[in-house]
This record gives C-alpha cells, sequence and structure tokens, in this order.
C-alpha cells in the first residue's frame, strides 16, 4: 500500500533585541556561563516581567512578513513543566490567545509553488541550557548554564499541510530568509537562534484522515531535518506494515547513526497546565502599530527573485542564489549600477565571488572587493584589456589585498595582447615547432585549433586575446 507523510513544523527563532523578554540581561551569544542573569530569569521571589517593547515590534514584522492576522489582544500563559534548566519551573509563552494567527507562506516545489499555512505565530521566552558529554570535565554530571534562560522568542508553527522532507526543508529555508531580511533574527542554527521541532505522521494515499503523529525534537540543521524525516517516516511505514502501532511519543534524532530514538512519551497541552500568567496583562497592539511596522517591511526575498527574473531576464537558479540573502542582493544590484551586464555580473558572482567567500570561511560583508570595484574588472574584459583567464587571476588578488583591478594589471603586466603583428609572430612560431599538428589540422582534424591556441595563450602567459587567435590561427593554417 502506498503511504503519504503528513509533516507539520513548529520553529523557534530567537529575536535579535539586545535584551531578554522580560529583563534587561544581555542576550549576547558565547558569555561565561551563567553570567548574564539577573534575579528576573533566574526566577526569583518577588520579581516581576516586564515586556520587551522591541521583541513584540520584532514578532509583529515576522507575522506580517508571513501574511498572518495580528491578534489586537494576545495572553501571556505559564506553561508548566520540570526540567534542569528552567529555572521557574514554568515557562512564560502564549497558548489559546496568541499575538498572530491564519498566515501562509509559498514555497517551490518541483511542481511549482505550494502554499503553507501558518496556523500561529506566539511570543515566549527561551529555557536555559544543559552542558554534558563530550567537554565536560566529569561526564558523569551535567552542568546547567542559564544564559539564554528569558532570551526572547517566536514559534511559528504550520499547518500539517508539508508532504516531504524535502518541501520542508524548502519551508524552514524560506522561513529562514525571511528572518533574515528582516534583520530580526541571525539564522544561526548552530549556535540555536534557529531551531526546528517536526510532527509527522504517515496515511494511506489519498485518505484524509490523520494518523498518530511523532514529534521530532530540535533539528538544528536543513540536512539533519531531511535525513531524520525520511527516516522517521520509513520507521512509521515499517511499524504499520508489520501490524504494529505508531507511539504518540517526542523522539531525537541521532546524527551519527541516522536514526531517531524515543526520549519521552508525548505531552498534551493539559499536560502543562496552562494558566494566563498573572504578573503580565494582556497584550493590545494598536492598529497604529502595525500600520507603522508594515510600512518598514523590506522588499522579501520571493518578491526580489520574481523581480530579478523579471527585471533582469535571469534564470530562476540566478535569482535564488543572488537572493539568499539581502546583502548579497545588494551587492549584485549595486554592482549592475556601474556594469549594466546583469548575467555577466550573475555569473561572476556566483562564480569567483561566491568560490573565495567560501574558501575564506567569509560573508559577503567582509569581502574586500567593493561592487565598483568588481565593476571596474569587467569593463577591463569587456574593453578588451585582459582576458577573462587573467581576470580572474586579478580578482583573486583583489579578494585578498583590496586593491582595485587597474592598479593590478598595470604593475604586473597584465594587460591583453590585441597588437596582430606581435601575435602573428609568436603564431608562426608555434606552427613551425608542430608541423605534425598542423598537417593533421590540414588533413580535417580542425579540433586541434584548441590546442594551437593553448600553445599561443601558454607562450602569452593567458595574455594573448583569445578571439584574435582564433582567428588569425585559422587564417594560417587555412
Amino acid at each position: 500500500m502506498p503511504y503519504e507523510s503528513v509533516i507539520g513544523l513548529e520553529v523557534h527563532a530567537q529575536l535579535l533585541t539586545e535584551s531578554k523578554l522580560f529583563c534587561g540581561c544581555s542576550t549576547r551569544f558565547g558569555a561565561e556561563p551563567n553570567t548574564q542573569v539577573c534575579q528576573v530569569c533566574l526566577g526569583m521571589p518577588g520579581v516581576l516581567p516586564v515586556l520587551n517593547r522591541r521583541a513584540v515590534e520584532y514578532a509583529v514584522k515576522m507575522a506580517l512578513a508571513v501574511n498572518c492576522t495580528i491578534n489586537p489582544r494576545s495572553v501571556f500563559a505559564r506553561k508548566n513543566y520540570f526540567y534542569p534548566d528552567l529555572p521557574k519551573g514554568y515557562q512564560i509563552s502564549q497558548y489559546d490567545e496568541p499575538l498572530a494567527e491564519n498566515g501562509y507562506l509559498e514555497i517551490e516545489t518541483g511542481d511549482g509553488k505550494k502554499r503553507i499555512g501558518i496556523t500561529r505565530i506566539h511570543m515566549e521566552e527561551d529555557a536555559g541550557k544543559l552542558l554534558h558529554g563530550e567537554g565536560i570535565e566529569d561526564e558523569a554530571y551535567s552542568f546547567v548554564d542559564l544564559n539564554r534562560t528569558g532570551v526572547p522568542l517566536i514559534e511559528i508553527v504550520s499547518e500539517p499541510d508539508i508532504r516531504t522532507p524535502d518541501e520542508a526543508v524548502s519551508y524552514l529555508k524560506e522561513l529562514r530568509d525571511i528572518l533574515l531580511y528582516l534583520g530580526i533574527c541571525d539564522g544561526n542554527m548552530q549556535e540555536g537562534s534557529l531551531r526546528c521541532d517536526a510532527n509527522v505522521s504517515i496515511r494511506p494515499a489519498g485518505s484524509t484522515e490523520l494518523g498518530t503523529k511523532t514529534e521530532l525534537k530540535n533539528m538544528n540543521s536543513f540536512k539533519f531535518l531531511k535525513d531524520a524525516l525520511k527516516y522517521e517516516i520509513d520507521r512509521q511505514v515499517d511499524l504499520v506494515e508489520s501490524g504494529d502501532e505508531v507511539v504518540q511519543e517526542t523522539r531525537l534524532f541521532d546524527p551519527s547513526a541516522g536514526v531517531t530514538r524515543s526520549m519521552r512519551t508525548k505531552e498534551e497541552a493539559h499536560d502543562y497546565r496552562y494558566f494566563p500568567e498573572p504578573d503580565l496583562l494582556p497584550l493590545s497592539v494598536e492598529e497604529g502599530m502595525v500600520a507603522g511596522l508594515r510600512s518598514t517591511l523590506p522588499e522579501l526575498p520571493a518578491a526580489k527573485r520574481e523581480r530579478f527574473i523579471r527585471d533582469y531576464s535571469l534564470p530562476p537558479y540566478d535569482a535564488g542564489v543572488l537572493t539568499s540573502s539581502k546583502a548579497l542582493a545588494d551587492y549584485y544590484e549595486d554592482c549592475l549600477k556601474e556594469f549594466d551586464e546583469p548575467k555577466t555580473v550573475s555569473n561572476w558572482i556566483m562564480g569567483e565571488l561566491l568560490r573565495l567567500l567560501n574558501e575564506h570561511s567569509k560573508d559577503i560583508s567582509e569581502c574586500a572587493v567593493t561592487p565598483r570595484a568588481l565593476a571596474g574588472l569587467l569593463s577591463l574584459v569587456r574593453d578588451g584589456r585582459i582576458s577573462a583567464k587573467i581576470a580572474k587571476e586579478v580578482f583573486e588578488e583583489m579578494f585578498l589585498t583590496g586593491k582595485d583591478a587597474a592598479s593590478i594589471v598595470e604593475k604586473k603586466g597584465l594587460t591583453q595582447i590585441s597588437d596582430e603583428g606581435e601575435l602573428a609572430g609568436i603564431i608562426d612560431d608555434i606552427i613551425e615547432k608542430n608541423p605534425e599538428n598542423v598537417e593533421r589540422y590540414r588533413a580535417g582534424k580542425t579540433k586541434l585549433l584548441g590546442f594551437f591556441v593553448g600553445e599561443v595563450m601558454k607562450a602569452t602567459k593567458g595574455r594573448a586575446n583569445p578571439q584574435l587567435v582564433s582567428r588569425i590561427l585559422k587564417e594560417k593554417l587555412g
């Protein structure tokens, strides 16, 4: 029997505020354990939380970006559970009256665009972090770092509209891109700034009933999400086909073994004993605030991709790469202001620039080659002053030193040789040294033209004008 999977994602995004959700402690990552805490985030008796306005603004921005309805009234609640990294014994979250509801996000699939519904976006505080295993002096113990306790989160809960692991990855990538474009989350999955829980079940293809779901907890990379979903879907199919039942539970993915393992029986809402947070008034978001924040939204990734395809005649793949970050898209458009050949600029950014950034583990914001400098290099190629091969050599030095192309070309004497007389002399010498290949060329092996061009380029250290070389060779060999 063929089965289909039903997947919903719960994505937790840490908001890029300087202070925590209910106190003034720093949210900076990487500080010494338990140095960014106070009586409020430690849950000491008698303290009162005060809501961070900037966190509310960021949450509203994200809700608008994914087409949610902003509720004018939302309520914070206490979600009760006991865990070593939760000092109060409860988490301040939102339950039945969240900040925003009924949104959607469109993703690209092999069959075109698909709309994934977003059930809700709510605000909550993060828990701390348990340290155990490798790197801990005594592996018999676990240690608790509460620096992260109280850091503001939004949880973005999708409808169970996702059908495959690939769709799940596309959805999470699109969410991450939006968060980065808005500047409200750094999207660093390795540091835990963006985490994902996945609910997955299977059912017979064509059925509308939902099967028993399992929750995969704390996916912190796109690869792990995809691998964990693939394994869990196969595991559930094997259970059903062998006559066993799928148990509702929370499971963890072990990336080294490529399997999911049972963590605990899945809690229901009533297990958390939600009730309204008595120390916080209901959150009132006025229409004027929503309208003001809406006016500050940037052009979002999907709209930018469509514009790049339409206005610059770029292939969808190019547009996707160039808009993968706002900084990269801005770099591309700044370069076009100086050198108006969209596809040429796209090729250089996707090829040489991204290659060097990756090799040197740098972000586009750290690139020493400005858009104007790249445009200057491309102009030298277009004007015939240097060859494309030499341009790559020059670009690498620009990347490493920050110097402009013209000064590097002049200093190293890399100007392209376009003098016909000079090239003719070099070509005559190469033809004289290769009589057998000349005869073979004249006998019909015309592909040997590439050999002769290569020899000329070697002799001139890549400085010869390749188009001119090809023309002269054809004349002389013919």
